[in-house]
Formats: structure tokens, sequence, C-alpha cells
């Protein structure tokens, strides 16, 4: 035998994962080397951290355990200063875009989805304008990495390749790729999805630090002079990573990460929140907060658990460097489902399946310094996650021209007539601002109208 396969069937039996050399032993040829190099290249240390996790499942926080975040005021100078970070090309953008639009009825990349409520816009165009609209307002380049996954890496660097990367200049949008990880049974063994290929699954939106790393981003950034990642997902139109009063009280708390958070509609909301679990600044999960805490309100009336997490964040390089120094340094949560996966003879079945994910806003644990803004949620969130009801392509679209229509009454410009939903159709061109101050200062003397709507350009 191959001395390399006798190394490799080795190391598996040692790691306890001695099944694996019976299904090397159930394939041959070109199968058989497919596996082989997918074994070998296992982070053997790392499975046997995943095993430990399954050994030691994390023990749920007591009431006493929580309390809430404190909340930062906007300050005046917060936002020169975060004018003079964005000038002085200290700020990159840092989006997670490993989605697929399947749910909204589309085979393509989430990011690819339109949802401009006039032009019909893709999320990424809509963003590309953001930043080339940001770029020309504060003079400097704004470097963008995008984390695609295995599933939509190539059909998103086509997208926008076909679409001449939106006017960006291409060697400032770098691309890389979310991390896979072996998915496990109760036992701690690996899965097969097939008998050539590993189980394999994201590993989370915590993945982005550390595929920062790994590809190369992390140091093209410092090279760059890369102070600030301003972190969003792709889901989001309304995300203004440019937004220089959150990026300015960053850098005034010297924070190494802050976060925007929404008040919640209402308790029943399922989202987590920000607070803090002993001592530490983290995310809530909904199911995690004790109930009587879930409806606890401040004698104002607002909830006491009311700041909704919305994934928006700045990240201090030096800080990301530090947390994927020798590999990533957040925990892992475990998602239990039932997967398709082979059983000991080689067949596929339904199995119970064990899958590891990194979340990002656990790197709050980690800072020592972070910074909480609540801002509004209608201006600046509204995701595109289900195909009807809320969050949906319609939600988004209307909370779009309503912004919009906000600002374009404040400047007594045009409106379109109301639609049979009420919504006026109209949106403002990101090129042209991404703000309201910014447009009424800007704002042209007519839009241009269409069958669609009136767009202000």
């Amino acid at each position: 035998m191959d001395p390399r396969q006798v190394a490799l069937r080795s190391a598996l039996s040692a790691a306890g994962q001695g099944h694996l050399n019976d299904a090397l032993d159930r394939v041959e040829g070109d199968a058989r080397t497919r596996l082989s190099t997918q074994l070998a290249d296992l982070d053997l240390p790392l499975l046997a951290e995943m095993r430990r996790c399954l050994a030691t499942p994390a023990q749920a926080p007591q009431k006493a355990d929580f309390a809430p975040p404190e909340i930062f005021p906007a300050k005046s100078e917060a936002v020169r200063r975060g004018e003079e970070e964005l000038r002085a090309g200290h700020v990159a953008w840092l989006l997670v875009a490993g989605g697929q639009a399947s749910r909204l009825g589309l085979e393509a990349p989430k990011g690819t989805f339109p949802v401009g409520p006039v032009t019909d816009r893709s999320l990424y165009e809509i963003f590309a304008r953001k930043l080339r609209g940001a770029s020309a307002r504060y003079g400097a380049a704004i470097p963008w990495y995008v984390m695609t996954s295995q599933a939509n890496d190539a059909a998103t660097r086509e997208f926008f390749e076909r679409h001449a990367h939106f006017g960006l200049d291409p060697a400032d949008v770098t691309f890389f790729t979310q991390g896979m990880l072996p998915a496990l049974d109760p036992e701690g063994r690996i899965l097969l999805a097939a008998p050539d290929q590993v189980f394999l699954a994201p590993n989370g939106h915590g993945g982005v630090l550390s595929a920062l790393a790994e590809s190369g981003a992390l140091a093209d950034a410092r090279r760059r002079g890369i102070r600030t990642f301003s972190y969003f997902q792709v889901d989001n139109p309304l995300a203004r990573p440019a937004d220089p009063l959150f990026l300015g009280l960053h850098a005034l708390e010297r924070a190494q990460m802050s976060s925007k958070v929404v008040q919640k509609r209402d308790a029943a909301e399922k989202v987590g929140v920000l607070g803090r679990v002993g001592g530490k600044l983290s995310c809530i999960e909904y199911s995690d907060l004790p109930a009587e805490l879930r409806e606890a309100r401040h004698p104002a009336g607002h909830l006491l658990y009311g700041a909704g997490n919305v994934a928006m964040h700045a990240l201090d390089l030096a800080f990301v460097e530090e947390l994927t120094r020798g590999g990533l340094a957040l925990p892992w949560h475990l998602a239990r489902k039932e997967v398709a996966a082979l059983d000991e003879r080689g067949h596929t079945v339904k199995r119970a399946g064990i899958k590891f994910e990194a979340f990002v806003f656990d790197a709050l644990g980690f800072a020592e310094r972070s910074v909480t803004l609540e801002v509004d949620r209608a201006v600046e969130f509204s995701p595109v996650k289900n195909a009807r009801g809320e969050d949906s392509p319609a939600t988004a679209r209307a909370d779009l021209c309503r912004l919009f229509g906000s600002w374009v009454e404040a400047a007594g410009l045009p409106l379109p007539p109301a639609g049979a939903d009420g919504i006026r159709p109209v949106e403002v061109d990101p090129l042209l601002a991404d703000d309201k101050e910014t447009f009424l200062a800007k704002a042209p003397r007519a839009p241009h109208v269409s069958a669609r709507g009136h767009l202000y350009a």
C-alpha cells in the first residue's frame, strides 16, 4: 500500500474515524483518489475540538447572568471623525454573501436578486452604487471584500464580470469563499454525503473572519492601510456600511467591535438581542432569554431586552488578526438536523447529523471596548429572507419606497401616485444620496418618470 495511504489510515484511526477506512475500502480508482484527497485535507486538531464540543455541551445561563447593553448616544464629533476615517481610506466593506435565493424563487446567488422598486436593481448593484457614491463623496477608494460560498462563488464572480463590476475597479473587489466543516453523527464520526464525498457544511457567518485570514484578504487590507471593516449581510438593501456616525463612534471609543441594533417590533419577535451574559457583551438568542426577561420593560415602556441584532458591525482589523491567529477563536454552535448521509453499508439514508457553526457576533465577548448604536429600523433594516409575508421582497421594496418618499416629500419634490397597495413607487439612486441630508442637499429638480414610478438620480 502507498505509504501516504498507510499514514492517512493510521491518522484517521487515531482520530476516532476508523469507519472512514472502511469507506475507502468500498471505493476504487478515481473515487478512492477523490475521497482520499478530502480526508487528507481534514484539519484533525479542529476535528478533535469539534468532538470535545459534543462531549461537553454548553450550559444554559441562569436568569441572573443576563443584563441589558449600554446604548451609545449619537455625538456630533463622531460624524466628523467617521468622515475623516472614510477620507483617509481607513474603511473597507465586508459583505457576507454565501446564500442562494432559492427560497425567493431564484436559483442564483441571493445578491443577484432584484429589489430596486423602480429600477429592479439587484442587491449587489444597490450596494455597489452605495460604495461608488461614498467613494465619490469622501474622495477615497473603499475596498470591498465579499465572502461567497463554494455553492455560489463562480456564479457571483460571473455576475460581477457580466455587469462590469457595476462601475467599480475590479482591483478593489475581492471575493473569497467561506470555509466548510465536516458534519458528524452523535458519536462524533464524520458523515459521508456520497461514497467518495465527505458531508461538508458551511462553518457559519463567523467563518468570515478565518476566511479573511486564510484567503489573504486580511493581509491585503493591512497593505491598503485599512483600520476598520464595516460588516453587513447581503439580504439588507437598507444597510449603510459607510455611515460616518457609526464609524466615528467606533473610532472615538477605540472599539474593537461595534454593533448597530434596532428596537424589536415586540417581545415575541424571534431575533437575537444584544446584552450581557456573565458580564460579557454578546448576542442573546431568542430561545436563550427567559420569558420574563423577554417581556421586561423600562419604566418608559420600551423593552429592557429590545436591542435587536441586525448583523451590522464595525470590526477593528487588528482585532480580527488577533481572533484568527493560530485558528479561529470563536466558540462552535451545534445545529442538530436530520440529513441524507451514508450508513455503515454505504447506503443513503436519513441520519441524525450535527453541523458546526461559528457566529460573528460571538466576537463581541472578546472585545474589551465596544459601541452599541441604536438605529431606526425604517431607515436601516429591511431584510429579504422570505418569499412572502414579513421580511420578503415585497416588504423590502415597500420600505425602500417609504424611506425614499419621505426624502422626496421633505424636499418638496414630486411623488408618483400611490398604487393599489398604498405605496408610492419611488427610488433614489445611491450614487446620488444614501441618506436624507445628502438627498436634500443634492436633489434634482425633477425625477425620471417611468411606468414603474419615479427615479431620482
